[in-house]
Order: C-alpha cells, then sequence, then structure tokens
C-alpha cells in the first residue's frame, strides 16, 4: 500500500523527527513499553489528495468540542504502541487523524487504522489552545522523565512554585531556557477529561507541566523543541539528586543570583504566540 509519506518531502520530515525524537525517549528510560505519546499538527502539508482521502476506520469521540480544530489534521501515536517501534516504523505505530466538522471527533485516515493514545483529548485540548491564542507550536509531546516522575513523589515540590525554584537554580541554563519553570497537576486517571482541562490550565503559564505520579507533557514549534524543554528541566532534577546523593541538600543559586540571569537575557514572564 502506498504510504501518505510518499512523494511529500514536508510532511516525511516531520515524521521522521518524530521518529528521531522517539528514539531519543527509548535511549533515556523515558518511554518503557506503551509509555508516553506525541501528537504533531501536519495541516500545513496537506494537499488536495489528502482531503479527499475517505476515512480507514470508525469516527471516534474525542469528548468535547473543540472549535479552531476543525478540518485540521494531525499525526499521533498510537494506543499501546512502543516509542521504541515508531522510532524504526512511525507509520505502523501512528496514524494521520482529521478532525470532523463537528469539532468533536475524528477519522484515521492512513496509513494504517492505528487507534491514536489514549490520552489523545489532553493533546487536543492543547492543540486548539495553541490555534485559539494565535501560537506558532505545533507539538504535544508525553513522556515519563525519571527524576521529574520521581520529584513528584514528594509533597514539598507539589505545593506552589518550589520544584521550579528548585530546578531554576541548579543550573543557569534551566532558567534560561524554561523561564516559565513547571506547572503541576494533581493526580487524575490518565486519559481522563479532568487531566485534559488541568493540563491546559497549567500550560497556559508554564513551559512544561508534570503530571503528579506520572509524566510531563509539553509542547513546542516541532516535536525536537518539546523534546527540548523536558530534558532541560530533566537535566536540573538529575542535577538536584546528585547533589542530595553526597548527602546534603544542594545550595543552589540564589534568588539574586537567579534574578540577575533573568534580567540579563530579559527572559519571557508569560508563554509567548
Amino acid at each position: 500500500m502506498k504510504s501518505i509519506l510518499e512523494n511529500r518531502p514536508g510532511l516525511k520530515a516531520v515524521i521522521d523527527q518524530v521518529a528521531e525524537v522517539t528514539g531519543y525517549l527509548w535511549q533515556k528510560g523515558w518511554a518503557e513499553r506503551n509509555g508516553g505519546n506525541i501528537t504533531v499538527n501536519v495541516t500545513e502539508f496537506v494537499d488536495d489528495e489528502i482531503k479527499a482521502m475517505p476515512a480507514i476506520a470508525p469516527v471516534k469521540q474525542i469528548g468535547k468540542v473543540l472549535p479552531y480544530l476543525k478540518g485540521t489534521y494531525f499525526y499521533a501515536k498510537g494506543t499501546g504502541k512502543r516509542m521504541r517501534d515508531l522510532a524504526r516504523w512511525p507509520m505502523q505505530n501512528g496514524s494521520i487523524i482529521r478532525i470532523c466538522d463537528d469539532c468533536a471527533s475524528y477519522e484515521i485516515i492512513a496509513d494504517e487504522p492505528v487507534l491514536p493514545t489514549s490520552e489523545i483529548p489532553s493533546h487536543l485540548a492543547l492543540q486548539n489552545y495553541l490555534l485559539e491564542t494565535g501560537s506558532q507550536y505545533k507539538a504535544t509531546l508525553h513522556t515519563h522523565p525519571i527524576e521529574l516522575v520521581a520529584m513528584s513523589h514528594i509533597q514539598r515540590f507539589l505545593k506552589g512554585d518550589e520544584m521550579t525554584r528548585v530546578l531554576w537554580s541548579m543550573i543557569p541554563e534551566t532558567l534560561a531556557f524554561a523561564p516559565l519553570g513547571i506547572g503541576i497537576v494533581p493526580y487524575a486517571i490518565p486519559g481522563s477529561l479532568l487531566l485534559a482541562d488541568e493540563t491546559l490550565e497549567q500550560m497556559k503559564t508554564h513551559d512544561v507541566v508534570l503530571w503528579e505520579k506520572h509524566g510531563t507533557v509539553a509542547v513546542g514549534l516541532d516535536i525536537m523543541d518539546a523534546f527540548d524543554q523536558t530534558d532541560v528541566l530533566c537535566k536540573a532534577a538529575n542535577i538536584y539528586m546528585c547533589a542530595r546523593n553526597m548527602g546534603s541538600e544542594p545550595d543552589g543559586m540564589t534568588e539574586a543570583e537567579m534574578q540577575e540571569i533573568k534580567d540579563t537575557f530579559k527572559l519571557p514572564t508569560k508563554r509567548p504566540c
């Protein structure tokens, strides 16, 4: 069967990058078994031939109405699929979906009837918000960064902005590249609408969202950008744990030192469009 990627270099480049990133997730130990998922808006690469493609599986409900997604197209990792397999065979472990005109359902159009991740409501709610606000971000990434998930098991880090403060203080680059910090969503059932709604609220004001005892969600210009956002925060968490393993609470940078970084690099205080 002919792949939707044939003779479409732009779309193929996006899927190739997804495959590259999923390999990194597996290598880092962030994607055990079928853990994690990815959604990328590929509407800009859709031509008339793609628009005419029929559905290859029954229409599925999203669970909520997302008006800004009407007629959009996404690549989505398949439910139950392994990241390490997706890295080698992205179109056998994910699919291209089209949002239906009712903005509350979707259909799979290529390459195979691979049902998207069960957490598709969270992903699509974020994508709807990005389009609503005129954002240039196209990709959403959910993964299981070991150190960040571990920190979410400690109540101290779930209160206020304590986790953000600690992570920022570990290395200047964390503050520079994740100036909005990390938002916390209390534990909720994976794939639930509650989780989707809480994630959206936190993403409005933070670079990355941490689901308590579960994993992270990040958005980016592309999937590599979303990966980098997660990676920089996880590096800070790793540094914190290495220092703690030496027998004491790390000092971290002072508030004055962190403020100097903010002033010097004119770091944003709200999410850019």
